[in-house]
């Protein structure tokens, strides 16, 4: 149960935007308004705007084009109702060259966001597409070591074996991060966390205490639609 008497809420959107670049205003204005514009959606019961880093939405610089929005709800009924009827779901479209709309059904979870934990389901049967959701406020004082690591670790997913999607986002700049990844199978994810740069990274971060908060979960895709970076899903 949460906080509020409910149970936690067991089914996640993720919406990756990039804007045309007649609309980089409206795009920049969501991420100053935040989700208010989902915030009344039925059965929602947590939602951020993320920005995006250029090269794929890793790295420091920003993108002024790329971005995501992430909502929790208190099921795979109510998120697939979004993903079709909710306003700022088509707004979002309209202004995009390209937009991914990802349903996601959480098989297991750790950790919290913005205080939020997410209600674990079924296991994800073997040599099935999973997902994986990485989430971390860092503390300041290791920013520096996270971002020191960072490229390495970046260059080895992208070219992970059985790697389909990985994007990079922030929800704010620098020190609140998160890789949304998609996988062939459990065992090709599991493959690259627990080798190269990626472990040296992980270790590094729970030896020293790095992140103040954080979140992994790992999903069954219930469903992938639209485009991005140019290749089409669904």
């Amino acid at each position: 149960m949460g906080r509020d008497g409910l149970s936690a809420p067991s089914a996640v959107v993720l919406l990756l935007m990039q804007y045309r670049r007649s609309a980089v205003a409206w795009g920049l204005s969501r991420l100053v308004m935040g989700p208010r514009d989902v915030a009344n959606a039925p059965g929602l019961r947590f939602a951020r705007v993320l920005g995006s880093g250029r090269h794929g939405g890793f790295g420091l610089a920003p993108s002024l084009r790329r971005q995501g929005l992430i909502a929790f709800f208190d099921g795979l009924a109510s998120a697939r109702d979004f993903l079709a009827t909710a306003p700022a779901v088509q707004a979002r479209r309209a202004h995009a060259d390209e937009c991914l709309t990802v349903l996601l059904d959480v098989s297991s979870s750790r950790g919290t966001w913005g205080g939020v934990a997410l209600a674990p389901g079924a296991p994800i049967p073997e040599n099935q597409p999973v997902a994986s959701l990485t989430r971390a406020a860092i503390t300041p004082r290791h920013a520096w070591e996270f971002w020191r690591h960072s490229p390495a670790s970046e260059a080895s997913l992208a070219q992970a074996p059985g790697c389909r999607l990985a994007v990079g986002l922030g929800e704010a700049p620098l020190l609140r991060q998160a890789t949304f990844s998609l996988w062939d199978s459990a065992a090709a994810m599991n493959a690259y966390a627990r080798q190269g740069a990626h472990l040296a990274a992980s270790r590094s971060a729970w030896d020293q205490g790095w992140f103040s908060e954080w979140m992994f979960v790992r999903f069954a895709p219930q469903g992938i639609v639209g485009q991005w970076q140019g290749r089409r899903y669904g």
